[in-house]
């Protein structure tokens, strides 16, 4: 399951030949292709710019709030702005319609709430939600966030990541339990998603909520590592692990189609057409 981490391009022009505003978008972007925090120095090597230029970029960046500098004040990365700029982004797209009508079809098949998620820091948020028509239900709403160590999608994208980076995303975040089967160490955890990524999908078995079981895939995505998830929950009683996972291909059509709404979209948004040999539907 895991693959390597998306990075931007930066073409020579994109900064030289632009705009000071289109070079601080790409500075952004460069920045946030990232998973890690970076430096003075290796963004001026990346950009082919000075580095008093670079220096002045991300000190605007900085003061905008779009930016954060580690306590060293020599590494940079992505702020709380930025993270809920994405955000809105994520739960407001062009696409959310057409998104919506494939969690609805998904929903109408399995006959449970469905939901697509997407990690943000350190917990999972809700895009986009349809519940079921069932009267028993738990009733969570698009916007909603969920811890990342006990939830079926937390879990598929944690196992996406590098050990060292899942821990170091983990080290101030406390496993918290809230229910008995909740997994409290890093340690169970870890052992937990090395079935995840041979399985490629997740089970929350009532680790989030007592008497919820839930089940998630990751979303393919054309470069890089996938931040997204479509999952279906629904309550114990209706939905054992077991039967979770026999909705398996069923999730796996519904994430093939979100692919390929992400790919029109940005193919549409750059001005090419999507690429014909697009990812299987398995994760």
């Amino acid at each position: 399951m895991s693959s390597p981490t998306q990075q931007v391009a930066v073409e020579p022009g994109e900064f030289a030949d632009s705009t000071p505003g289109l070079r601080l978008f790409a500075l952004l972007e460069l920045i946030g292709s990232k998973d890690h925090f970076v430096s003075l120095q290796s963004l001026t090597e990346e950009t082919g710019l000075p580095k008093p230029t670079v220096f002045r970029m991300l000190q605007t960046l900085e003061t905008a709030g779009l930016i954060i500098r580690q306590s060293d004040k020599r590494q940079y990365g992505t702020g709380t702005r930025l993270t809920r700029f994405a955000e809105t982004l994520l739960l407001n797209a062009t696409q959310v319609g057409t998104r919506h009508a494939v969690l609805q079809a998904l929903v109408d098949d399995l006959g449970e709430t469905c939901n697509i998620t997407a990690l943000s820091g350190n917990e999972i948020l809700y895009l986009d939600r349809v519940e079921t028509q069932e009267p028993l239900r738990f009733n969570l709403q698009s916007g909603s966030r969920v811890p990342i160590h006990c939830s079926a999608s937390g879990k598929v994208l944690l196992a996406n990541m590098p050990r060292a980076q899942r821990h170091k995303l983990l080290r101030y975040a406390p496993l918290k339990q809230l229910t008995a089967n909740t997994i409290t160490t890093l340690e169970d955890l870890d052992e937990e998603l090395k079935q995840v990524q041979i399985d490629g999908f997740a089970i929350d078995n009532e680790e989030f909520m007592s008497g919820l079981v839930c089940m998630a895939i990751a979303v393919p995505t054309a470069h890089g590592r996938s931040n997204q998830c479509v999952a279906v929950q629904a309550p114990a009683m209706r939905m054992t692990a077991e039967d979770a996972a026999a909705m398996l291909p069923r999730l796996r059509s519904a994430a093939a189609a979100l692919f390929e709404i992400e790919a029109e979209g940005s193919a549409v948004s750059a001005g090419t057409k999507p690429s014909p040999d697009l990812p299987s539907s398995r994760t």
